[in-house]
């Protein structure tokens, strides 16, 4: 078993469950209820927030199912790639757009994510 892809799978879900619970107070619940927005970018956002939802929690699995398979390493690779781009996303976007990463922190949760998916693959 590779314990890097474990820790990446646990880290992962971790995310997962901060985006789906906490996230979801703090943002979703929020959106859902601003009578000043259109219908229809409300709920193309609220859409996107079940999207990377489903997303967060397939990245857990791959990293899960390449820790456990050694034939499958090629999924944690795919969860590798996502990371980093969401990582590499989450670290420019904020000083480009002159926001503080106090209040856009995406960026760094994946951080952790992408370097134990790096060591998992060629360890």
């Amino acid at each position: 078993m590779n314990m890097f892809l474990v820790a990446a799978a646990v880290l992962s879900a971790l995310v997962c469950l901060i985006h789906t619970f906490a996230g979801g107070r703090a943002i979703a619940g929020p959106l859902l209820k601003a009578n000043d927005l259109h219908p229809v970018p409300k709920y193309v956002a609220y859409y996107c927030w079940h999207i990377v939802t489903i997303v967060l929690a397939t990245i857990s699995v791959l990293f899960a199912v390449g820790a456990m398979r050694a034939q499958s390493l090629d999924l944690a690779w795919v969860a590798t790639a996502l990371t980093a781009s969401f990582c590499l996303l989450g670290l420019v976007v904020p000083p480009m757009k002159k926001q503080r990463y106090k209040d856009m922190p995406q960026g760094w949760l994946f951080l952790p994510i992408f370097v134990l998916g790096v060591f998992g693959g060629v360890v």
